[in-house]
């Protein structure tokens, strides 16, 4: 198969949680990808400078995920001002921490409702609301959900958050069963699974000594580093794009080596 230099030429993709991070790069990507976009962020001021910087091929939306009606206005603005939609990519989510999610015998009940509606609830109105409109235009459609390695391999002394970690198993469980019901719709769900990666939401641990050195060894590529949001681009552009046509029902971890290293404490 010939890989297009744009292969997301004529395409017109929704991403929630697009206006920093992990989100803002996977944006740009698309952008350069060929893609029209339409970008999703809660921040009226990040919100502003991701539509400005992404360019004209770009709309936005300052809205929260967890509000039933976001996607679905993110998709009729797409609809509205480029005429289609082909693809979402949800990213907003995030740690709970702060209010409450920890081991689960420390973990509140505010922590745990925060962290579900946050990153579980959030997932389920944007799926939905992708699916909702594919099944209309009676078209192909690709989504894309980021989830954490955390769900899959447990790193107990630095990032026991059991909350969050549920949340995102539940990432998986929602994308494969997607992927399984919406198969014969040619409606592809896939997700992916980032390690540590320098973003807004990852401070406490950028802040850390010992947790950035403990990365050294959990995270082995590239000389042991913690991951940058655009090492999730080529992924996501792949994904979303008819490059992944024969592809669902997939979660691949893009880890720095996390899920298969042990990680080095000093004791």
């Amino acid at each position: 198969m010939r890989v297009s230099a744009a292969p997301l030429q004529d395409k017109c993709i929704v991403i929630i949680g697009g206006t920093s991070g992990i989100g803002l790069s996977a944006a740009k990507a698309c952008v350069a990808a060929g893609a029209k976009i339409v970008v999703v962020g809660r921040d009226e001021e990040s919100t502003a400078a991701a539509k400005a910087g992404l360019g004209s091929n770009t709309r936005s939306i300052i809205a929260d995920a967890i509000d039933p009606v976001t996607a679905d206005r993110a998709i009729d603005l797409a609809i509205r001002e480029f005429g289609r939609f082909d693809g979402l990519y949800h990213v907003a989510g995030g740690s709970a921490r702060k209010v409450g999610d920890g081991p689960l015998h420390e973990m509140s009940d505010q922590g745990w409702d925060f962290v579900w509606r946050l990153n579980v609830t959030s997932m389920i109105f944007s799926n939905r609301a992708a699916v909702r409109q594919f099944l209309r235009q009676n078209s192909p459609g690709s989504v894309l959900n980021l989830g954490s390695v955390a769900s899959i391999s447990p790193s107990p002394r630095h990032f026991a958050t059991h909350g969050y970690a549920a949340a995102k198993g539940a990432a998986i469980a929602l994308t494969r069963s997607a992927a399984a019901y919406y198969a014969p719709h040619n409606i592809r769900f896939n997700c992916i699974l980032p390690g540590l990666v320098a973003t807004p939401m990852s401070r406490r641990a950028q802040d850390d000594p010992a947790i950035m050195k403990f990365i050294q060894t959990k995270q082995p590529l590239d000389g042991g580093r913690i991951g940058r949001p655009d090492d999730l681009d080529a992924a996501v552009v792949y994904f979303l794009s008819d490059a992944s046509k024969f592809v669902t029902g997939q979660v691949l971890a893009i880890d720095g080596g996390w899920s298969v290293a042990e990680g080095q404490y000093d004791e």
